[in-house]
């Protein structure tokens, strides 16, 4: 599938063919804390189907738990995340779904790093429901 994403202020867009059986959601502690939630919506893609439209993403390098540096793209006027990737190489990105056009359509198939998700992050189906903002 062909996806168009970018961060939300416009400067950074990409496009990308990705297989959409292979979201997941990722409940590691770097994943909470890069998305300032308690989880992270991933999709990857190959080296050659990533094509950067606009813009220049920042590069953040982090060194996850088990040794690996990750290098983290974002926009740098907005902060929107927008991948990560291996330091150097960088065979594979790992999109965040909340940057995708077409998120809807992407369903998670999957979950990762369970032992750190949140335990009410599990199943909110019981919570209320509004359209737009919650009533104060």
């Amino acid at each position: 599938m062909q996806i168009h994403g970018g961060c939300h202020c416009g400067k950074i867009a990409y496009q990308a063919d990705i297989d959409p059986e292979k979201v997941a959601v990722c409940h590691c502690t770097d994943c909470q804390t890069g998305s300032g939630s308690a989880y992270r919506t991933n999709v990857p893609t190959q080296k050659n189907s990533f094509r950067l439209l606009s813009g220049e993403p920042r590069i953040y390098v982090k060194t996850a738990e088990s040794g690996n540096r990750r290098a983290q793209g974002f926009c740098a006027d907005c902060g929107t995340p927008l991948f990560s990737t291996t330091e150097t190489g960088r065979e594979v990105y790992v999109l965040r779904v909340g940057s995708i056009h077409e998120r809807a359509q992407l369903r998670p198939r999957s979950q990762g790093w369970c032992r750190s998700a949140q335990p009410w992050a599990m199943d909110i189906s019981a919570l209320p429901q509004y359209p737009k903002q919650r009533p104060s």
